[in-house]
């Protein structure tokens, strides 16, 4: 995958737990866990303002482009 997520970084840096994360932004777990490890294809914009709003951060601070070698 092209897109790596660095949500794990974010809740590092700013030592918050994944639970933490959920419960501030009203994500259910089982979603916040698929975001993590990149089994989702599509975010809506309302929850990742939430996610970037909860953890003070920009939303290139979660996610990484990195390009495919051929």
């Amino acid at each position: 995958m092209a897109i790596i997520i660095r949500l794990d970084r974010v809740l590092a840096d700013r030592k918050m737990s994944l639970t933490e994360l959920s419960e501030k932004v009203g994500i259910t777990m089982a979603n916040l866990s698929n975001l993590k490890t990149g089994k989702v294809s599509a975010i809506r914009l309302s929850t990742l303002e939430a996610i970037c709003r909860t953890l003070c951060c920009q939303p290139g601070d979660l996610f990484e482009y990195q390009q495919e070698s051929d």
